[in-house]
């Protein structure tokens, strides 16, 4: 299954008053994490939109167990991969780990393949090509990113 790496330094502005990341914020890194994943496979999400006439692929569920919390300054790395590819869905799995190898965070989410019909939002198969490049082994890949999101 498709994985992907990235680094990041916590930010000021992803914690709290204690100088712990405040826990939305992990949420938007698994969320950038998940489009790095794309990104680092070579799939651009945009095209992907335009050519399969989708809307995305939003999350519709997530869960995440929060083993130790993360503090301002430190590095840390977001090992995130496919976990499993349905026929309108997939899942993805995202470990957050310090520096020292210890896990913080594990989270999983659950996104579904859309595209909207006059007003509604509906599920869509996805498409062979797309299930492929979920599905393949890939040698992982590592993002070096800043704080950003």
């Amino acid at each position: 299954m498709l994985k992907a790496k990235r680094e990041l330094t916590i930010e000021w502005g992803h914690c709290d008053p204690a100088g712990i990341v405040f826990y939305p914020r992990y949420f938007e890194f698994f969320d950038a994490s998940t489009a790095n994943l794309f990104k680092v496979a070579g799939i651009d999400k945009f095209e992907l939109r335009k050519k399969h006439d989708i809307l995305g692929f939003p999350m519709v569920n997530t869960d995440a167990d929060f083993k130790i919390p993360s503090r301002y300054g430190e590095k840390v790395s977001i090992e995130t991969r496919v976990a499993e590819v349905g026929k309108t869905s997939f899942n993805i799995e995202h470990r957050l780990l310090k520096s020292d190898g210890q896990l913080a965070i594990l989270c999983h989410e659950k996104r579904v393949w859309v595209t909207q019909s006059g007003d509604r939002i509906r599920p869509k198969a996805i498409p062979a090509e797309v299930v492929a490049l979920l599905t393949s082994a890939n040698n992982e890949r590592t993002d070096q990113g800043s704080g950003g999101i």
